[in-house]
Formats: C-alpha cells, sequence, structure tokens
C-alpha cells in the first residue's frame, strides 16, 4: 500500500523544476532565519524581531508559491 505514489508525468519544464527548487528554498530559507531570529530576539530585541518578520515573510512566499505551482499546467 503506497500511499506516495510517482507521478505518472515527470516535470519536463526546466522553469517549473527552477520553480519547485527555489519554492524549497524559500521555505527552508525563512524557518531557519524565523528560528535564528528567535535566537538573537534574546540578545538583541530589534534585529531579533526584524529577523522573525523576514523570515515569516519569505516562508510565506514559499508557501504561496506551492498554490502556484499546483496551478501550472505542464504539457506533454
Amino acid at each position: 500500500m503506497a500511499f506516495f505514489k510517482p507521478s505518472a508525468d515527470p516535470v519536463s519544464n526546466k522553469n517549473v523544476a527552477r520553480l519547485q527548487a527555489l519554492i524549497w528554498v524559500l521555505i527552508y530559507g525563512g524557518l531557519l532565519t524565523l528560528v535564528l531570529g528567535l535566537s538573537v530576539q534574546r540578545t538583541d530585541d530589534a534585529i531579533g524581531w526584524s529577523m522573525v518578520v523576514a523570515g515569516g515573510v519569505v516562508a510565506a512566499v514559499g508557501f504561496a508559491l506551492i498554490y502556484v505551482r499546483s496551478r501550472i499546467n505542464v504539457g506533454p
């Protein structure tokens, strides 16, 4: 019983492949910046909060691009 099945059509468009790579970089980079901002906040409140906000915005953009990617039709 396979829950995650490989897709029938692999991504053939290089732009879509780049978009997928960008999505994961934005999500992981944003979340890492957010967590580092929480850590920095203990010593410098202003820099910590700016890192938290910037990381949250970057991660949110990555999550929004997941929706954009789901709407892209990759032709044969």
